[in-house]
């Protein structure tokens, strides 16, 4: 095993060593913010606080929050702290719902990336020696091109499918032989499903290891990838505004919540209304602070999703919980706040189900209406009568009132009948505006 193939120093530091290289770097990121960033100086002076303020890790409060909003308020290259000339790389969010936002990295960012992605990656049960088939998408989309440098920084050998062309995807598995693969959970899931269409046994295949981001999934999912492609699926997290995918990794030898990689970013957890923090355990919107980004540095930057800080355990850094969902994802239905991944999670608990599913909203009259709209696991096609998947209807309908709290009208429909996504699964159909 070569030397890239280890557990940094870092990664098994004290915890006094751990915090006291985060105030060195947090002090260094406001100075940066203020002093190069005019929006942030600007928020800073109008807020009354200086980076001179920060003295202690949990002064950080003092400080004000950066949205999503800030970053296309000040569009395309207003947020940046380094002149375009150091800029060597842009990507972009999809911007389907207002402007994308928009971030600038500098050459030692990029090594900086590629050096967490192979933390990641290891931390996965990764080597240099293995063959990483990345499945994510290209582009201005920061998980291909994040998994590609990671991957090649420690020395494995990538190959670069990107996202799509699943009968391809399928093939060049077979063909290529790779130990790692690299994708969205869901379209892991569709990939599955080509093996099964191709007469291929996916449990057979040279895969070792699953490593999935980029949307919320549910242990239940996991379970399902596992099951089917007989690999040990591990989450990994990240966002592009902060840096993209390898904020933070589960690790193999504990698969119990990703690893945060506190030496590169500075994690709070903030009640997602009244933005007061929230003790170590609670459940809440994750705000992060990076710590070394040099083209965009992101000062308390509100992520929207929802997680925890729990203890550290296969490495001296905290983990977080399965993000269940983003806050501005969460849906209310006749006063129920209801995320995709709780329906996921409970349609998991019938076997006949299949983890493909979509909710469809509606509002007939002066009510929200809520189907969820689900396949039939393909071992009871045709296995089972009528009578017996309205029974699995019922059933669904049950559970999701039990557990999650709402009335839904549950949909049984045909395997392959919902769309299969090649990135992040539309989980949520809104007709609402319609009617």
């Amino acid at each position: 095993m070569g030397a890239a193939d280890h557990i940094e120093p870092i990664e098994k530091a004290s915890i006094d060593e751990i915090r006291a290289l985060q105030l060195v770097r947090l002090k260094d990121a406001l100075s940066r913010a203020y002093e190069r960033v005019p929006p942030y100086k600007r928020k800073f002076d109008s807020a009354g606080v200086h980076p001179d303020d920060l003295r202690r890790l949990d002064d950080i409060v003092k400080f004000p929050f950066t949205t999503k909003d800030d970053l296309r308020a000040n569009y395309p290259f207003g947020m940046f702290a380094a002149p375009m000339q150091e800029i060597v790389r842009i990507h972009a969010s999809s911007g389907t719902t207002g402007k994308p936002t928009v971030v600038g990295y500098t050459k030692k960012d990029i090594e900086t990336w590629a050096g967490l992605m192979a933390r990641s990656i290891r931390a996965a049960g990764g080597t240099s020696r293995d063959k990483i088939h990345v499945a994510y998408g290209y582009g201005l989309f920061t998980g291909g091109l994040g998994a590609h440098y990671g991957g090649e920084f420690m020395g494995a050998a990538v190959i670069p499918v990107g996202g799509g062309f699943t009968e391809r995807q399928v093939q060049l598995i077979h063909d290529f032989k790779p130990d790692i693969i690299m994708a969205t959970p869901s379209y892991m899931l569709a990939i599955a499903d080509e093996f099964e269409r191709q007469g291929l046994d996916a449990a057979n295949s040279s895969l070792r290891v699953g490593i999935f981001g980029a949307e919320p999934w549910s242990e239940g999912m996991r379970i399902e990838i596992e099951r089917q492609m007989r690999i040990d699926a591990l989450d990994l997290y990240g966002l592009s505004e902060v840096i993209g995918p390898g904020v933070a990794q589960e690790c193999i030898e504990s698969k119990d919540g990703p690893t945060l990689w506190e030496d590169h970013f500075f994690p709070e957890i903030i009640d997602p209304q009244s933005g007061a923090p929230l003790a170590e355990g609670e459940t809440g919107e994750l705000v992060i602070t990076t710590l070394t980004k040099e083209g965009m540095p992101a000062i308390r930057y509100r992520t929207r999703d929802l997680t925890a800080l729990l203890p550290a355990t296969a490495r001296s850094m905290r983990r977080i919980d399965r993000v269940r969902g983003r806050s501005d994802d969460m849906l209310i239905i006749r006063g129920v706040n209801v995320f995709p991944s709780q329906i996921e999670a409970v349609l998991g608990k019938d076997e006949r189900l299949s983890p493909h599913y979509v909710l469809e909203l509606r509002r007939p009259e002066r009510l929200d209406e809520l189907d969820v709209v689900v396949e039939l696991r393909a071992a009871f096609a045709g296995k089972l009568s009528g009578a017996e998947i309205d029974e699995a209807g019922r059933n669904a309908e049950h559970l999701i009132k039990s557990y999650v709290g709402v009335t839904a009208k549950a949909r049984i429909v045909p395997p392959g009948t919902i769309e299969r996504s090649q990135g992040k699964a539309k989980r949520v159909i809104d007709f609402r505006a319609k009617t």
